[in-house]
């Protein structure tokens, strides 16, 4: 059957159906997230507590990116009443007893501007008690790779505990060993040294916050407030969509730094980095970590020109096209081989192997070797 032309096109978009003949695709993504808030169900609807809210923070993304303002303030209005996120957000008791979730809180602070006055507390009580359970996942292997990588050409004799060379320990003690006990008691402990990064360096994150970025967003706002509490470092925080948002200064509160974000919407990462650029005043002794799905809604080839431009200028420019636990990421694959092919990593990055790439970026080390050793699928150069 024929495409329909424009006036049938959105007579069936507005009355919905399940037939789709006769839609392009672009008409198809627009019916399939009307259907999701509007289609009759005989099924309860829910804002999703649990497994769906992925779904639903998503989804919520997604209406930004496709439809105006002003309709989008409908839309969500209309899943705040249809979804049952009413019953979820009037009720202070009930967002009390939810469990943290990561898509939880994504969704909330998608919302945050519908959370009526009486649940305002118990909301940001919520995204509290993710960040601190983030925090003490994530804070301790943090520092220590940060802090210093273990150099284990030096020794120590007084070493901390992590860093005991059991090995040699156990060789230097062995006059030691008690029979009645069957064990060594050491009466010299020896240690790994430890080297620092061979520079100061300065981090800048840069974070596409588009909704299929929300829980990266949510993860590299934590990294972000546990690297600018390390000295050594000088760390930055810029969020975009079609506009960028320097949080650098709320750093010290990572909850009002999540609550300045604002999921969803287009994404020019091209005007992000260029105000990047703009922030970088020691080149060599910096790393850009990109965090997008390279989806660009503005200039790709200047965007490529610009990365082109940081990297011959001695910028450290690293590509994660996901910072979460979800699995491989949806990304353009043309504007990630363009990366790639100019020598910068670009891959998908769990939250736990994060630390990790950042001592490794602030050694500088090679990353491509570090992700074969750590198994990461990383775009090749083609």
């Amino acid at each position: 059957m024929a495409e329909l032309d424009e006036r049938q096109k959105r007579w069936r978009l507005l009355l919905g159906g399940d037939n789709q003949t006769g839609l392009g695709k672009d008409d198809i993504q627009l019916d399939n997230l009307l259907n999701a808030l509007y289609q009759d169900s005989s099924e309860p609807r829910s804002a999703g507590l649990g497994a769906s809210a992925p779904k639903v923070s998503r989804w919520l993304g997604d209406i930004r990116e496709r439809f105006p303002a002003n309709v989008v303030r409908v839309l969500q209005k209309d899943a705040f009443e249809r979804l049952n996120m009413r019953a979820m957000l009037l009720q202070p008791e009930m967002l009390a007893g939810v469990e943290a979730d990561i898509h939880l809180v994504a969704t909330l602070i998608s919302l945050k501007h519908l959370v009526p006055a009486q649940s305002r507390d118990t909301a940001r009580q919520l995204v509290q008690k993710l960040v601190d359970e983030l925090l003490q996942r994530l804070r301790s292997k943090t520092e220590q790779a940060l802090r210093g990588s273990l150099n284990r050409a030096a020794r120590r004799n007084r070493p901390l505990p992590g860093d005991i060379d059991w090995g040699r320990t156990i060789r230097a003690n062995l006059k030691h060993y008690q029979p009645d006990y069957k064990s060594i008691i050491p009466e010299r402990l020896i240690g790994y040294g430890r080297k620092k990064p061979q520079n100061l360096k300065e981090v800048l994150l840069c974070v596409d916050q588009s909704g299929s970025m929300a829980t990266s967003v949510i993860y590299a706002s934590i990294f972000a407030a546990v690297m600018a509490s390390i000295p050594a470092l000088k760390t930055q925080l810029v969020v975009f969509d079609t506009a960028v948002v320097d949080l650098t200064e709320q750093l010290a509160d990572p909850v009002e730094v999540l609550f300045g974000v604002q999921l969803g919407g287009g994404t020019d990462i091209n005007r992000a980095v260029s105000y990047c650029q703009q922030r970088i005043g020691n080149p060599r002794a910096t790393s850009l970590i990109l965090i997008t799905d390279l989806y660009e809604g503005g200039d790709a080839k200047a965007l490529v020109a610009r990365i082109a431009e940081l990297k011959n200028s001695g910028v450290q420019v690293i590509t994660l096209l996901a910072l979460n636990d979800d699995g491989a990421p949806s990304y353009d694959p043309h504007l990630a081989q363009a990366f790639a092919n100019l020598g910068v990593p670009t891959f998908a990055c769990t939250p736990d192997k994060f630390p990790d790439l950042m001592a490794t970026a602030l050694n500088g080390g090679d990353i491509g070797l570090w992700a074969a050793k750590e198994e990461v699928v990383m775009q090749r150069q083609g």
